[in-house]
């Protein structure tokens, strides 16, 4: 069968592509193993955010009479929670089939693989092999969790971030190796349901270390304070699963010092690896450095009619990076004329309690980049709406170039901080001033108030503090 446009992976940078390029008029194929969706709806972003908020609510009761309302002590159902969270996941990714149909794109369900004369070929799951042709095709085969060389993944005692979603009993004890998102993530969630955890982190930063110094000191701060080991500037140099429980030797990367370690499950947090085995393009040719997929502008490899998106080229491996790459592709294939993806205006979210969400730079690039700076800070404990919500941790921190106010940076810690983040996105975008944020007015009691605050401290104009 022949077709406009054929992808590879359905995942949020697949499927999107492919509506898009339906809405553009083309006749559009997908290609998907599994479940429609990809990782990030079925195993990832979706599912890990049912499972956050079940720990958010029976934080909530936890704390009911800090509120003025006596309940009796509530029990974390740990099964009920991974049913619901899979339930979520499954009417996520129903969903996707439901806008396949509605845009008229056909699904084939199988591996594929590039081959030579624009063709993929695709592998049913009993063997079976069809071929399929496009004049234009993009890879979006994503990425899946990455395994160090001392962790193997072995799915019972050291695990990954899909393991750690379906377990069939509750911890008692959990390693976490990596205080990125997905590793900070799942420490809350386990955390907050009583399992008790050790994060282990290979840099000096703190928790989430690529995120604004003050937010990392902030977050590593807090999850201590919830009762989480935190062993940053540790390794862990081998996990010896032969008995009934894990014992895990971590280095102390300071004085060299190891320290042994016992608990049910090692979850492998230490990022994310790209799908590009196996899917032919050794056989057409195609440039990678280091396993990602090498593409220009509008995401077209080496090979002309080729593309790829997501994950598996060197942008960041994040849902809605991997959605707005294929919608700019798929117009650039229609002929259009799209603007390029600003890579510095990319948001970055983490949903733990509390919340984690940054764009632009931290104070320490920005600094080394050579601009001179104000910053501004506004802390959430002098809020009224976090007050009264009962959420005073974090802070909102703002960075302007001090010549011509040009926001640089924003780095907010605290409770719904992911859905704030997008009104700096935005006056990044348009190229806002700090003094247009400052006299933009901003609804009371709100937490988003902070964001005028931050910026009231960094013009020392500041009303709150």
């Amino acid at each position: 069968m022949n077709f406009d446009l054929i992808i590879i992976g359905t995942g949020p940078g697949g499927y999107v592509a492919a509506i898009r390029a339906s809405q553009l008029g083309m006749n559009v194929a997908v290609v998907e193993k599994e479940n429609l969706g990809g990782i990030c709806l079925n195993w990832g972003c979706i599912p890990t955010k049912a499972l956050l908020k079940s720990a958010q609510v029976f934080n909530y009761v936890n704390h009911a009479e800090d509120y003025g309302i006596k309940v009796a002590k509530p029990k974390a159902d740990f099964n009920a929670m991974i049913k619901r969270s899979r339930s979520v996941a499954d009417g996520m990714s129903k969903g996707v089939n439901f806008l396949m149909k509605k845009n008229k794109i056909t699904v084939i369900e199988g591996t594929g693989k590039l081959a030579r004369g624009k063709k993929v070929v695709v592998t049913d799951a009993e063997g079976k092999k069809k071929e399929y042709t496009s004049e234009n095709i993009i890879i979006a085969t994503g990425g899946r969790a990455k395994e160090l060389p001392n962790l193997p993944i072995d799915g019972k005692k050291i695990i990954g971030y899909r393991q750690a979603m379906t377990l069939a009993k509750q911890p008692k004890k959990m390693v976490v190796v990596g205080a990125g998102a997905i590793g900070v993530e799942f420490a809350h969630f386990y955390n907050s349901i009583g399992t008790e955890v050790t994060v282990v982190e290979f840099m000096d930063a703190g928790l989430l270390p690529r995120e604004d110094k003050d937010v990392s000191k902030e977050i590593t701060k807090i999850y201590k304070k919830a009762g989480m080991n935190i062993l940053t500037n540790h390794a862990v140099q081998s996990v010896d699963t032969k008995g009934k429980q894990c014992k895990v030797t971590i280095k102390n990367r300071k004085n060299e010092e190891d320290v042994v370690i016992e608990c049910d499950v090692v979850l492998s947090a230490a990022g994310v690896t790209p799908n590009t085995e196996d899917i032919g393009l050794e056989m057409l040719g195609i440039k990678t450095d280091r396993g990602l997929i090498l593409v220009d502008d509008y995401y077209e490899t080496n090979v002309k009619g080729i593309y790829a998106i997501g994950d598996v080229i060197p942008t960041q491996a994040l849902a809605h990076v991997a959605s707005a790459e294929g919608i700019t592709c798929v117009e650039k294939i229609a002929g259009h004329h799209p603007e390029t993806i600003d890579y510095d205006n990319i948001p970055s979210c983490t949903y733990c309690d509390p919340e984690v969400a940054s764009v632009g730079m931290t104070e320490a690039a920005a600094k080394e980049a050579g601009y001179e700076l104000k910053v501004g800070k506004f802390p959430f404990s002098a809020s009224g709406k976090a007050s009264a919500a009962g959420a005073k941790s974090g802070f909102v921190k703002v960075i302007y170039d001090a010549k011509y106010g040009e926001l640089l940076g924003a780095h907010m810690i605290g409770a719904n901080v992911t859905e704030m983040i997008a009104e700096m996105i935005v006056a990044k975008k348009l190229e806002t001033t700090g003094h247009e944020i400052l006299k933009a007015v901003h609804p009371h009691p709100t937490m988003s108030e902070a964001v005028m605050e931050a910026t009231a401290a960094a013009y020392d104009e500041v009303i709150h503090l």
